[in-house]
This record gives C-alpha cells, sequence and structure tokens, in this order.
C-alpha cells in the first residue's frame, strides 16, 4: 500500500472522529444547560459564592474582578511576574486609577 493513502486514510479517520467528539460536547452541553444550570444557580445564590477563581497562586489572579491595579506590583513597580498566570491574564478593561 502507498503511504500516501495510508496517510490520507488516517487524516479521515481522525478528522471523522475530532467532528464525532464536537458534535458530543456541543450535545453535553445542551443537555447540562437544560438540567443542572437552574439547579447550581440555586446554590450560588442559596451559598451567596462570588466569582470563579481561576487560579490558586496570586490574588490578582484568583478573582480578576475583585483586584486592583496595583496588587501585582507590591513589591516593585518594576518586578518581574513571578506567578505564570500573571502573564496569561489580560487587565481587567474599564478599571482605571481614581486620582
Amino acid at each position: 500500500m502507498n503511504k500516501h493513502k495510508v496517510f490520507i486514510g488516517l487524516t479521515l479517520v481522525q478528522t471523522i472522529l475530532l467532528m464525532t467528539l464536537f458534535l458530543q460536547g456541543v450535545a453535553r452541553i445542551k443537555t447540562f444547560s437544560e438540567g443542572q444550570q437552574p439547579a447550581l444557580e440555586v446554590t450560588v445564590a442559596t451559598l451567596q459564592l462570588t466569582d470563579l477563581a481561576l487560579w490558586t497562586e496570586a490574588r490578582y489572579t484568583r478573582h480578576p474582578s475583585q483586584a486592583d491595579h496595583f496588587t501585582p506590583f507590591q513589591d516593585l513597580p518594576s518586578a518581574l511576574e513571578h506567578f505564570p498566570a500573571g502573564s496569561i491574564l489580560a487587565p481587567v478593561k474599564g478599571k482605571g486609577v481614581q486620582p
């Protein structure tokens, strides 16, 4: 058998598998939003939970909506970022320094 036929066959099989997984994910999201989402909203309201904690490293990456602009620079204004999540997380838009 020629190598290009094997390559094309494997590529087609992987494409079909990828599309199947994608469609299964879409179906699961629909099922989740119809069945479990209202129960989770009641739980969040009852327990008075805040935003989702994205990372456990630094307090300004745990809850970006509740962090101020100067928290990452508490050590020194020109200090290097020592948490990897701080370089991934974008600054919160709309928050400015109040004079």
